[in-house]
This record gives structure tokens, sequence and C-alpha cells, in this order.
């Protein structure tokens, strides 16, 4: 990169600084989304609350219907078929 290349972009280097701060936290956000460790606490949860009865039967469902997806995209992505 010329001086001034450098010189003409260097009020630039905050947006860039910005947006690589904003694909780390999505990148991190993504990897504890489709952790399966934490999904499988999660659906480990869902159970407990049901056994407990503070949720129902249909929202105990839907909620391990999503579970369930992520878990699935999560071994997706590990395969080597990520967004």
């Amino acid at each position: 990169m010329g001086l001034l290349t450098a010189l003409v972009t260097l009020p630039l280097a905050p947006v860039r600084g910005v947006v690589w701060v904003a694909e780390q936290v999505r990148s991190e956000a993504e990897r504890e989304l489709y952790d399966p460790g934490t999904i499988r606490r999660q659906l480990d949860e869902v159970a407990r609350a049901r056994e407990e009865g503070t949720i129902d039967d249909a929202e105990a469902d839907a909620t391990e219907r999503e579970l369930v997806a992520r878990l699935m995209e999560s071994s997706r992505r590990r395969r080597g078929g990520g967004a």
C-alpha cells in the first residue's frame, strides 16, 4: 500500500475497525448458537421444565423442534456445509 493510498483511506480506519468488531461478535454469536453442548443443555432444560410443569407440552414441543433444527444445522456446518 502506497503512502498516498494510506493517507486517502486513513479516515476509513475507524469504520474498518467497527466492521471487524461486528464480524467478531457475529462469529462468536453463531459459534455459541450452534454449539452442540449448549443445545443439548437447553434440551435438558426443556425436558426438566416440562417435568416440573413450568411449561406446557405445546411450548416444550416447539422449543425442542427449534433446538433440534439448530443441532442439525450445527452438524451440517461441522461437515463443511457452513453458511
